[in-house]
């Protein structure tokens, strides 16, 4: 398949995906500096009427629908060959496929989740609406202001309640679609969405991948009252299952609150109510700057002073007046399913990456990135096409070799300073993004590098 220079005004960078029919292209709108998934109707279906409208009826229902939930659409467009093209928002954080495929996630996280998954697709039925086609490949992950946000994604089958019974093709993924919808004369409703939740329930806490009509063994440490919830949204008839998305995610919750019978069962796996556990939430930046995962509450960031913050074995020093927070880098994912750690540091951390008047910087550890690329080649990768580049330096602060780049920008933040070193015993790879305070220079920088520590 050969990449398209440009998709009407989007310089394409690259293929995202491509399915039975459509291709997903990252483009790059130059009028606002930012990047867009581009969906385009593939081409051995572009005469095909009901499929097109059926693409272009997704398009205008997400338009229609604008929900921080759901993929939004940015606008619709044509090929020249006259095939139709929907500008999305791009999922920088991937699927929730691509993250399976590295591995099962821990029970807390992955419970989570699925509250999160119920939550979207709540929307969609307040809305009257009814996906269809519930599959880890259209659960995506999108950084924004406050974080990263499930989104429900792909509502290519997805009907009006009203008219999703009588005479409906056979739609769905073999593993999540409910009995019902092998049906043409079936009556396809939220309850059909229910069962689609549940099997992604088996999915995310089972030990094998749901397979259709098959019974799956939950992992060993899931809450008993969780198990109850999966198989009652999984009832083969739809009478015998929860009403709608809100309801199974009121159960879920329900289930998991360690309050009576169920209070050992809860702490067994790990899940705390109020707590938000990571699967990649909370603080993205903008512009040039990397996601960011956690909140200064969660359990797992420790302040073990005023001049210092502790997020897993990473601890900086505080410039007087500034504070930290976060616990993960979105995005970045170990060997155990969790994410790497990270924080933000700043006068104000919750508004950093928002205010470009604020002075503040991130600091993320990587054994993912050190284990594929050098603390080089890592800063490489990261162009800044709208700044000046200094030339690279090198420093050596509390035993860390650092690279150093430092780029001079015409707007947002005039100085952006990014540094990148192999932790102590090649712990993996220590990356520092800083906007120094105006006037600063490079003993800012150095000292802040300094206070950089890895145990």
């Amino acid at each position: 398949m050969d990449t398209p220079a440009w998709i009407g005004p989007y310089r394409i960078e690259r293929l995202l995906g491509a399915g039975s029919f459509a291709t997903v292209w990252l483009g790059h709108d130059p009028v606002l500096d930012s990047r867009v998934a581009i969906k385009v109707l593939a081409e051995n279906w572009s005469h095909d009427l009901r499929v097109r409208e059926r693409f272009l009826d997704e398009a205008r229902l997400l338009r229609r629908l604008d929900h921080h939930r759901l993929v939004r659409v940015h606008g619709l467009g044509e090929l020249p060959d006259g095939r139709p093209y929907a500008v999305l928002a791009w999922a920088d954080g991937g699927s929730l496929r691509d993250r399976l495929a590295r591995g099962a996630m821990p029970l807390a996280p992955a419970l989570d989740l699925l509250v999160e998954i119920a939550a979207g697709v709540a929307v969609l039925h307040r809305h009257g609406v009814v996906h269809r086609d519930l599959t880890p490949a259209n659960i995506l992950f999108r950084s924004g202001p406050n974080g990263e946000w499930v989104l429900i994604a792909d509502l290519g089958l997805a009907k009006a309640v009203a008219a999703a019974s009588g005479l409906t093709a056979r739609a769905g993924t073999p593993g999540y679609m409910a009995p019902e919808q092998d049906d043409p004369f079936a009556v396809v409703d939220t309850r059909a969405d229910v069962f689609g939740l549940g099997r992604l329930g088996l999915r995310l806490l089972g030990t094998e991948v749901p397979v259709p009509s098959a019974a799956s063994r939950l992992r060993e440490g899931v809450p008993p009252q969780v198990a109850a919830v999966l198989r009652r949204a999984t009832a083969p008839r739809p009478a015998d299952r929860y009403p709608d998305a809100a309801a199974f995610g009121s159960a879920l919750r329900r289930a998991v609150t360690p309050t009576g019978a169920s209070a050992g069962a809860g702490r067994a796996s790990g899940w705390q109510p109020g707590r938000r556990h990571r699967f990649g939430v909370v603080a993205a930046a903008v512009l040039v700057f990397v996601g960011l995962g956690g909140t200064a509450g969660d359990a797992a960031v420790v302040p073990r002073s005023r001049a210092s913050w502790t997020s897993g074995p990473l601890t900086v020093a505080l410039p007087a007046g500034w504070r930290a927070a976060g616990t993960g880098w979105a995005g970045q994912y170990g060997d155990d399913g969790r994410l790497e750690p990270a924080l933000v540091m700043s006068p104000d951390p919750q508004r950093w990456a928002a205010d470009t008047t604020l002075p503040g910087a991130f600091v993320g550890l990587s054994a993912s990135i050190a284990a594929r690329t050098s603390p080089e080649g890592f800063l490489t990768e990261r162009p800044h096409g709208n700044c000046a580049a200094a030339p690279v330096r090198t420093t050596s602060q509390a035993g860390v070799d650092w690279v150093v780049a430092q780029f001079s920008c015409g707007r947002g933040r005039p100085v952006v300073v990014e540094a990148a070193g192999l932790g102590p015993g090649r712990s993996g790879l220590i990356y520092v993004q800083i906007a120094p305070p105006a006037g600063s220079g490079a003993d800012f920088v150095d000292t802040l590098l300094a206070g950089v520590r890895v145990r």
